[in-house]
């Protein structure tokens, strides 16, 4: 799927070079020519061993990156890291990490293994999420806490290791997977509202403070994914949600921007959403 997609989308950029690309110089044509390719670098995903996690390990596992699959179930973990390198056109095997990204050791452990096992680390992508959906007055503290801990204060821990060794590196991206939920109160959503609302934030905010670092911030606001999140059926699927592969080609498509550009923010939505 994912080696189709590339394929389509490169042979329509090599097509049309002379077309759209009228005022390009030599270097900007070599550049997109090559800018699938992402031999070398260094993407960590968390929360990928499934969902919108899983389908960005696989992309990127298939343009020839090295990845890190990391996740709180072994087994998912596991299964995911073992595609990542059957799709990996250099059968690079991932570094494969099983924790819980509310715990900002364990995430200083991940980024120092990730440096570690690969040298650098070039793309965080903070994608580990969870929702406990019911009002306000009858959440409980825990829950509360487990929905910000892993939403938003797992994304800045992450961050904030990335950041420093970003740093060293002169620079870096980090790719915050948030929410519509993020700017769309709903009933029952006060816990994930709040830490979707919160990342949103916290990306804006980390894009003005580290931009002449080096490091660019964007974030992800999708709408309905095709995803076991929340406790939806995988068995049971729905053709009008987005699919995970579809946030991934996001991802590419933010990370493929020259230098000059950023793509802070991207809303998507079902084009068709199912009708009530």
């Amino acid at each position: 799927m994912y080696v189709s997609q590339v394929v389509v989308i490169f042979v329509f950029f090599t097509i049309s070079n002379a077309f759209i690309l009228k005022d390009f110089s030599d270097d900007e044509y070599e550049s997109v020519k090559t800018s699938f390719n992402f031999t070398g670098r260094v993407v960590l995903v968390t929360g990928s061993s499934s969902g919108i996690g899983e389908g960005i390990v696989k992309l990127f596992s298939v343009l020839g990156a090295n990845v890190v699959v990391t996740g709180l179930k072994e087994d998912g973990v596991k299964n995911v890291s073992e595609e990542c390198q059957r799709l990996s056109p250099y059968n690079l095997k991932p570094l494969s990490v099983v924790g819980d990204v509310t715990n900002s050791s364990f995430l200083n452990q991940l980024l120092d293994e990730t440096i570690q096992t690969f040298g650098k680390l070039d793309v965080l992508v903070n994608n580990a999420g969870i929702g406990i959906f019911r009002a306000a007055g009858e959440l409980t503290v825990e829950e509360w806490n487990r929905v910000i801990g892993t939403n938003l204060s797992g994304a800045f821990y992450c961050s904030r290791e990335a950041l420093e060794r970003f740093h060293t590196a002169r620079g870096g991206w980090i790719i915050n997977i948030s929410s519509l939920a993020g700017k769309n109160p709903f009933l029952g959503g006060s816990a994930y509202n709040a830490s979707k609302f919160g990342l949103n934030g916290f990306s804006e905010a980390t894009m003005l403070d580290h931009r002449y670092d080096n490091v660019r911030v964007s974030y992800i606001m999708p709408g309905s994914v095709e995803t076991e999140f929340a406790g939806h059926d995988a068995k049971q699927k729905s053709d009008w949600k987005i699919a995970p592969e579809d946030i991934a080609e996001i991802v590419l498509a933010i990370l493929r921007m020259p230098g000059r550009t950023l793509i802070s923010r991207v809303e998507v939505r079902p084009s068709r959403p199912q009708k009530y």
